[in-house]
């Protein structure tokens, strides 16, 4: 019998990778797909499908069944948004002329280029798909911002160290050595059009994706810590991506290229007195930003950071700084710019809450708590900003009832979606323009995050969960293609939820390649390919 991914692919006239087409979609070794189709029932029954794409809502169900992993825990909120915004995801899986592309927005808006695509999510857009097990959706994609007439440069993008981070999870290099070429010229084109004569790369705070900042650095060139981040990420994956092709030569360069970021956004763009990494404007005899905005954790999601700068954590749950009950405030609350406001321009980065950067931090975090030896924040911490984070996801419609949303900036005091009310006040002319809103992670935050699966270039597989010990009692990803094989990881405390032992245990095509007593890190071999 075909499955439903092979049946959707002849409806439409595509042709799916060989190890799906035509085949059965891999077996869960714990979980049970069917478990989990009634939460994307309740989303289907629940939405208004506005702006219909490639994948319907009545081909949902059999596109997710064989594409993403399982997951099961006992918070159901935490577990309900993993698969809502699964199912978002898949709304903006784009056919073209030109491949599938993903898309930002559903509807069209202005400001997108080619077939409405816009690269500043983009980043984001391939840490969360690199988890489908087709991989013919992102392998176009990237194609597409390279070669295929995407604006790759248009906004901030981290676009080799996205593809970078995705062969750390599918095993298969073919893509990023044929796009390396293009890779190394891109990073060139940045360096032409936006490397300061210091040695950083500046950015306005739209091209970042971060317009209305606080202060008066509206739409004013400077050297920040998010656009730095994200170059010195690409150096350091192209340095990477050399090594695989054997140009030693290219490799050399870009590595001294990344040491030297590194170098620079520390030496200036830390504020020692205030211990954040901040904005510089670009102009002569020009200081640090006053105030913290929540982008000063982005070096942390490139493990850019020495040692020694974790004391720009200890604002992460301060309710003076960034901590607020629907997730965490682009700017902190102390600051004398910092805004709630629902005037002017709907699009405000000056203390609302925006899932972009929520999912950058969340990102940070993660790593900063799998590689940087620290006590400032742990665990706990993690745990508390995602379940924000996934509480802030609903949205409360006239009739009373709360569904699962997902839209631009929210008010982290209240959950109030505010670009969506500005925009219903005004009698805005595109409808709805941010529902399923594209432009942030949250199921790689589960996966890579709270679960713990570490990607890696070799064959051992990395697991260390974040889930706070004593906190629950089970929870399972199932389904995981990593490497060519399934992973199963599971936990359970007692051995009576799923009947295969106690403690944390990892299956690899559904045999035992790991355990544990309780909730740390662990490692396991890969099965050696036949």
């Amino acid at each position: 019998m075909k499955s439903a991914l092979a049946i959707f692919g002849c409806a439409f006239g595509l042709t799916f990778a060989p190890h799906l087409a035509g085949a059965t979609p891999p077996v869960a070794s714990v979980l049970r797909a069917g478990d989990f189709e009634h939460y994307v029932g309740s989303f289907n029954a629940d939405d208004e499908e506005v702006y219909g794409g490639t994948i319907r809502n009545t081909n949902a169900w059999a596109f997710l069944s064989d594409n993403i992993p399982l997951f099961e825990c006992p918070d159901k909120t935490l577990e309900e948004i993993y698969y809502f915004r699964w199912w978002s995801y898949r709304k903006h899986l784009r056919q073209t002329p030109d491949g599938f592309v993903v898309t930002e927005f559903l509807p069209d808006v202005p400001w997108a280029g080619k077939y409405n695509t816009i690269n500043c999510a983009a980043g984001h857009h391939f840490y969360e798909g690199r988890w489908l097990r087709d991989p013919r959706y992102l392998d176009e994609y990237a194609t597409f911002w390279l070669r295929k007439g995407g604006g790759v440069r248009v906004y901030s993008f981290w676009i080799a160290d996205s593809l970078w981070n995705r062969y750390l999870v599918t095993g298969l290099a073919g893509e990023i050595k044929e796009l390396f070429p293009d890779l190394v010229a891109n990073y060139r084109g940045w360096e032409k059009d936006n490397l300061g004569p210091d040695g950083l790369f500046w950015q306005i705070d739209g091209r970042d994706g971060m317009e209305m900042p606080i202060g008066d650095n509206n739409d004013k060139p400077g050297y920040r810590p998010t656009i730095n981040t994200y170059m010195f990420a690409d150096a350091r994956a192209i340095a990477k991506i050399a090594e695989l092709v054997g140009n030693e030569g290219v490799a050399e360069e870009f590595r001294g290229k990344a040491a030297r970021l590194k170098q620079l956004v520390q030496e200036g763009l830390w504020d020692k007195s205030a211990g954040f990494f901040k904005f510089l404007p670009v102009r002569p005899d020009a200081k640090l930003s006053a105030g913290r905005e929540l982008f000063g954790y982005t070096p942390w999601y490139a493990n850019l950071p020495d040692p020694g700068y974790e004391v720009a954590w200890k604002q992460i749950m301060d309710t003076n700084g960034f901590y607020a009950p629907y997730g965490l405030t682009t700017a902190e609350r102390r600051c004398s710019d910092f805004r709630l406001s629902y005037q002017g321009h709907e699009c405000q980065w000056n203390g609302p809450s925006w899932p972009y950067s929520t999912a950058v931090t969340l990102t940070s975090m993660a790593n900063l708590l799998n590689n940087y030896q620290q006590s400032v924040i742990g665990k706990q911490d993690y745990f508390e900003v995602l379940s924000a984070y996934a509480k802030s996801q609903h949205l409360k419609r006239e009739s009373g009832v709360v569904v699962p949303w997902i839209d631009e900036d929210l008010n982290p005091l209240t959950g109030d979606w505010i670009a969506r009310t500005i925009m219903r006040g005004k009698g805005k002319e595109i409808y709805e323009r941010g529902k399923d809103y594209n432009h942030s992670t949250f199921c790689d935050l589960i996966v890579n995050g709270l679960v713990g699966l570490r990607p890696r270039a070799d064959d051992t597989i990395e697991v260390n969960p974040l889930v706070p010990e004593g906190r629950w009692n089970y929870f399972c990803l199932d389904a995981v293609l990593y490497h060519g094989h399934i992973l199963t990881i599971f936990y359970d405390k007692t051995g009576t939820r799923y009947h295969r032992g106690a403690g944390l245990r990892v299956l690899a095509d559904g045999v035992g390649v790991a355990v544990a007593p309780g909730l740390s890190r662990m490692t396991g071999a890969l099965p050696k390919r036949p």
